[in-house]
């Protein structure tokens, strides 16, 4: 059956548009054995995101971030803190390659001009409607060019930290390290022997 025939009489009702956007979708959803359900679920979001791993193939180290999340901190995990990759939200009519590259030197104060594009990813498909472009970058000492820290206009504080690889992957292991995103890239890196 084509997806045109199972889905029909879709409405939208914006609940809240707080930060991002949370609608209730109200649809008629016909399944294999052709009983028709009446569903309501959620969709949240707003832009999609970027994110990126910098990593240096001489020193063997990447440069990871450590910010407060509320979420976390909401499940009672490390304080709230979150040890990710670089990331942040795509601006109107802005590229991710260009927003990846803008959030770098905001965040952890290095300006890159390369990157790679690994994939592009939904990190919670079943409510939230963000899609999330995934990068490399290789960065050297040279490039650092402001201290980061994030943009105190967007409440940001950031701890900027640079590890070995293979620290990052053993925190990985000891769930010190979380996030999605941060990873999928570092074993993206592993997978492919990026870093030997």
């Amino acid at each position: 059956m084509k997806i045109s025939n199972k889905i029909k009489n879709v409405t939208s009702k914006v609940v809240s548009s707080f930060w991002g956007k949370l609608e209730h979708i109200n649809f008629d959803f016909t399944f294999k054995n052709g009983k028709l359900v009446n569903l309501t679920h959620e969709v949240y979001g707003k832009n999609d995101g970027v994110a990126i791993l910098l990593y240096n193939v001489k020193t063997k180290n990447v440069i990871l971030s450590k910010q407060f999340r509320m979420p976390v901190y909401h499940a009672g995990i490390s304080n709230g803190f979150s040890i990710e990759v670089v990331g942040g939200a795509i601006d109107t009519n802005e590229s991710p390659e260009n927003c990846v590259i803008r959030e770098t030197e905001e965040e952890v104060g290095y300006k890159i001009s390369e990157v790679k594009k690994v994939t592009t990813t939904f990190l919670s498909p079943g409510i939230v409607k963000e899609r999330v472009h995934l990068f490399i970058g290789e960065y050297t000492n040279e490039d650092k060019t402001e201290k980061g820290g994030g943009l105190e206009e967007e409440n940001e504080e950031i701890e900027v930290l640079e590890t070995s690889f293979i620290n990052a992957l053993k925190m990985i292991e000891v769930e010190e390290i979380i996030d999605a995103r941060t990873i999928m890239l570092l074993q993206y890196l592993q997978i492919n022997k990026l870093i030997e």
